[in-house]
């Protein structure tokens, strides 16, 4: 396997370095501007909390043209950042590598899973490359319960804007918990900590050669990751600074990806989540402090104009996919004015279930079906933020903590739906 990922001068620099105990993976593609900041905060943080392990940063770029490269080899510590640590037993080594197969996150991070294999090192904490947020204490958040608590995948823990991450707040963080039981909030936050034990794992399975490494690999890993009991937790990162996106804008693409993903990995691990019932916290590592957020600015007026418009033109479609009730719901959410617009919690889940089962029943287009959804999404979204517009960020946190519950409540609905394999019997509760 290591043929196919690792070239031969990488092989050659790993092999004289020797065995590893910490590596920090870094993909990148064109982060020229933000890219050194990343890795001095990555020195800062394993000189730091870490000096007496064997440590190496990887950057596993995808072909940047924009001095990315350099930038990273140009990264050093200031003097103060050196004088916070006291006789490191080791320097922190580095090294760039392109990655080779599909473009994507996926294909990096086989990449830095490979070489966590070869080097044996026992923690890997992946980070990106265009963070302006990182700060030292990260690392010693993604890796500790790695290294010192035998945890297998540390999921980030962010505080964000109470309309960033909408498809997350929306579909895939509860849907995710109602399914595999484990109350993870940022299953596709981005950054994280890994076991080798859980990357040696994730490299036998066949995915990276498919649209999961292009699009899907952080709900891949989540998912594997709990699903299949690895040891996994959370830690507190505060906030995650980023360029903030209209949740109105073209997010189709995303959805695809996504939820494409988290539909299909239903597939996969539906012996598992069919005898899941309720949520358990995963736990927490870290302080959740107060921090200052950039806004989300949404269009609701447009929003809601594409939902109405693809509940009249889309009627065809969405009888294939959606039960008779809900989309009773939907047409008569679409009749309201703007200023009286809502999607209730129930209706809202059971049109998801509805599109899960589609997508397994193949009842069209995968690609289509799941498409079909960005507007009904921008619907939830309008709906959402019209409600929440007065709330503090603590009365969003428990409106999603409801929505996640009418998830675990409805669970049922979907696996009585879910057609069973061949052989199998329902049971009679």
């Amino acid at each position: 396997m290591d043929e196919e990922i690792l070239k031969g001068r990488v092989k050659e620099k790993l092999s004289a370095l020797g065995e590893v105990e910490i590596i920090v993976g870094i993909p990148s593609y064109n982060n020229a501007p933000t890219i050194g900041h990343v890795v001095r905060a990555a020195q800062a943080g394993l000189l730091k909390h870490f000096p007496a392990r064997k440590a190496l940063i990887v950057n596993s770029d995808g072909g940047s043209t924009d001095g990315t490269l350099e930038a990273v080899e140009q990264a050093k510590l200031d003097t103060q950042s050196i004088l916070s640590v006291s006789h490191p037993l080791y320097p922190v080594h580095r090294l760039t590598t392109p990655y080779y197969g599909l473009p994507g996150k996926g294909s990096a991070l086989r990449t830095l899973f490979r070489i966590a294999e070869l080097t044996q090192a026992r923690a890997l904490a992946v980070v990106g490359a265009d963070l302006r947020s990182i700060a030292p204490e990260w690392f010693e958040l993604l890796l500790g319960p790695v290294l010192d608590r035998e945890f297998d995948y540390v999921a980030p823990y962010y505080k964000r804007h109470k309309f960033d991450g909408a498809i997350t707040n929306s579909i895939v963080y509860p849907l995710t918990r109602a399914l595999y039981g484990r109350r993870v909030r940022q299953p596709i936050g981005g950054e994280f900590g890994i076991s080798r034990r859980l990357a040696s794992r994730l490299l036998t399975e066949e995915g990276w050669n498919t649209d999961v490494a292009r699009y899907g690999i952080d709900i891949w890993i989540t998912t594997t990751a709990i699903a299949e009991n690895y040891k996994v937790c959370q830690s507190y990162l505060g906030a995650k600074i980023h360029d903030p996106t209209d949740p109105g804008s073209d997010l189709s693409g995303m959805l695809v990806q996504v939820v494409g993903s988290v539909f299909g990995l239903m597939e996969t691990y539906d012996f598992v989540w069919r005898n899941v019932l309720g949520s358990l916290p995963a736990p927490l590592f870290g302080f959740p402090f107060e921090v200052g957020l950039e806004p989300v600015r949404i269009n609701l007026g447009r929003m809601l104009a594409s939902y109405q418009q693809a509940v009249r033109d889309l009627l065809p479609v969405y009888r294939s996919i959606i039960s008779s009730p809900q989309l009773e719901g939907l047409e008569a959410a679409a009749a309201l004015p703007e200023g009286e617009f809502a999607l209730s919690d129930e209706l809202w889940v059971a049109v998801i279930c509805d599109f899960a089962l589609g997508y397994h029943r193949r009842v069209i287009d995968r690609e289509h079906l799941v498409r079909s959804l960005t507007p009904l999404y921008l619907g939830w979204v309008a709906s959402f933020a019209r409600q929440a517009e007065n709330e503090t960020a603590a009365q969003v946190e428990e409106r999603i903590e409801k929505l996640c519950l009418v998830f675990e409540q409805l669970k049922p609905y979907l696996i009585n739906q879910w057609p069973l394999q061949s052989g199998e019997k329902r049971s009679a509760s």
